[in-house]
């Protein structure tokens, strides 16, 4: 499981490179939060259920916090 969140971690930091390299800045640090948040638990060597809690939480705490952002902070077709 732990290898899970280590590729987790890539992946994140890959979007987190792609983002950067498309002047997307604070996409790129919220991706950039998540790939520590990632290696930082793959390299901890919890058990396989800590792992599933831990996943859940942050599931939970995205999910607030996209639709946080989207019912009340973006506008819808303001684009360039």
């Amino acid at each position: 499981m732990d290898n899970m969140f280590k590729l987790l971690g890539w992946w994140t930091g890959v979007f987190a490179v792609l983002f950067y390299a498309g002047d997307m800045i604070p996409a790129s640090l919220l991706f950039v939060a998540s790939t520590v948040f990632f290696l930082l638990l793959g390299y901890l060597n919890l058990t396989e259920r800590m792992y599933m809690y831990m996943f859940g939480a942050y599931l939970m705490v995205f999910m607030v916090g996209f639709s946080y952002y989207a019912t009340f902070i973006h506008v819808p077709g303001a684009g360039h």
